[in-house]
């Protein structure tokens, strides 16, 4: 069986980070669907990158997904943040136990709002780590706790995305994915 992800994407979100993301998951073997939260699928990300979503969060909730990941970047994270279906599919996959992860803002500005990061060790970008409650910041680039996967920026990207391989996929094809990146 195909392991399965869903990146939730809206206008303004990290592009360095989504591409990455969607990119290494997809060379590991994972399906990878890229769901909009706006109106419409073609999106322009926080360095002007035109991304394309596969389709929109809203018709894909209901389905299941082994992994879902948010990717940084402020603007596009307050849109996250607000999408009601969006933090009640997340809600739910990080009650039954699937995996969940964020980057940079996306922790701090989405997961905290959802309230999947109580009591949790994290991470996030440095700029937004003063003033979170109910979890545990660690100033690390990648931090794992159970099903709950964050990272702090842009520069930890490759290396979160690896770190969702491993998770989702194991050691091996973390280290074949690597393999391939000349990682």
């Amino acid at each position: 069986m195909t392991e399965r992800a869903l990146i939730t994407i809206a206008n303004g979100i990290d592009d360095l980070q989504s591409v990455t993301l969607i990119d290494v998951l997809r060379r590991a073997g994972i399906e990878v669907v890229v769901a909009s939260v706006e109106s419409r699928r073609m999106l322009t990300g926080v360095r002007g990158t035109r991304l394309t979503a596969d389709a929109m969060v809203v018709d894909v909730l209901a389905q299941p997904f082994d992994l879902i990941v948010l990717p940084g970047g402020e603007p596009g994270c307050l849109h996250l943040a607000g999408h009601q279906p969006l933090r009640q599919r997340v809600q739910e996959q990080a009650a039954g136990g699937h995996f969940y992860a964020g980057i940079a803002e996306a922790p701090a500005l989405a997961l905290m709002a959802y309230g999947v990061l109580k009591q949790r060790r994290m991470t996030c970008h440095p700029d937004f780590s003063h003033g979170l409650s109910s979890c545990n910041f660690i100033d690390q680039p990648v931090v794992v706790d159970g099903n709950c996967i964050t990272a702090q920026n842009s520069a930890a990207a490759l290396a979160f995305a690896l770190s969702l391989v491993e998770q989702v996929c194991g050691k091996g094809v973390r280290a074949q994915t690597a393999a391939l990146l000349g990682a």
